[in-house]
């Protein structure tokens, strides 16, 4: 696995109406997390230029687009984005956009994801919307795409996470959403794990919205599963 602080494996994922409500959040979760996720909701809301905001405080800001596109729009988009200071930027796990966003990052320090099946659908909801493979199928192309395409990481289920460590090895990023605490409710999430369970399974980084931001205590929700990954790791070298 990649080196990387254990703090900075959890992503908050500021899936919130405002920019002010993520501010807010922010601001109660503290020093609990550095590291946060801004994604269509927030964006289209305003909440774009939360990315600079955050990373001037020092902050780490995952822009969860999840861009497909013609290879130009792609690459073209992605060299917009990759001056907004944001660390990670999804792409949906198709070749050829791939191939455009990694063009398009130049030699900027922005890390691409690949997203392979989202967490929200099963084997159904696959075969509903035209697929022939299963999740894990669709999954294990689509991350060994994105490998060939230069990309630095996958996005996918942390039920598919060890077997895609165990598949692109050390050097590739592997972020898992769908990560709910014992005590959660799945909400709309279907392929999900525990955080100790993820971060076992080979995870790299964690994203986890609702059971941190709806919290009464968004800080304490957030330390508490730090405390689940410090443990994960405590127990493996242990």
């Amino acid at each position: 696995m990649a080196r990387i602080a254990n703090k900075d494996r959890l992503i908050v994922a500021l899936d919130v109406p405002t920019p002010d409500d993520a501010r807010r959040i922010v601001s109660d979760i503290g020093d609990a997390a550095s590291f946060f996720k801004i994604g269509y909701q927030l964006v289209f809301a305003g909440g774009l230029g939360l990315v600079g905001e955050l990373a001037d405080r020092g902050h780490k800001i995952f822009l969860d687009m999840k861009l497909l596109d013609i290879d130009n729009t792609v690459a073209k988009g992605v060299g917009n984005i990759a001056r907004l200071g944001a660390t990670f930027l999804t792409i949906h796990a198709y070749p050829k956009a791939m191939r455009a966003a990694v063009e398009g990052r130049g030699d900027s320090a922005l890390k691409l994801l690949g997203v392979t099946v989202l967490t929200s659908m099963d084997d159904a909801d696959l075969a509903e919307a035209g697929y022939a493979a299963d999740a894990a199928t669709l999954v294990a192309t689509r991350a060994g795409q994105t490998k060939e395409a230069g990309m630095d990481g996958i996005i996918c289920a942390p039920t598919e996470a060890q077997a895609m460590r165990q598949a692109l090895g050390d050097d590739m990023l592997v972020v898992t959403p769908g990560i709910r605490p014992a005590t959660a409710e799945a909400g709309d999430q279907k392929r999900i794990m525990t955080p100790a369970r993820a971060i076992r399974a080979g995870a790299d980084h964690l994203v986890v919205g609702r059971p941190v931001v709806a919290a009464s205590d968004p800080r304490g929700a957030a330390l508490a599963i730090q405390a689940e990954i410090d443990e994960a790791f405590e127990g493996a070298s242990a």
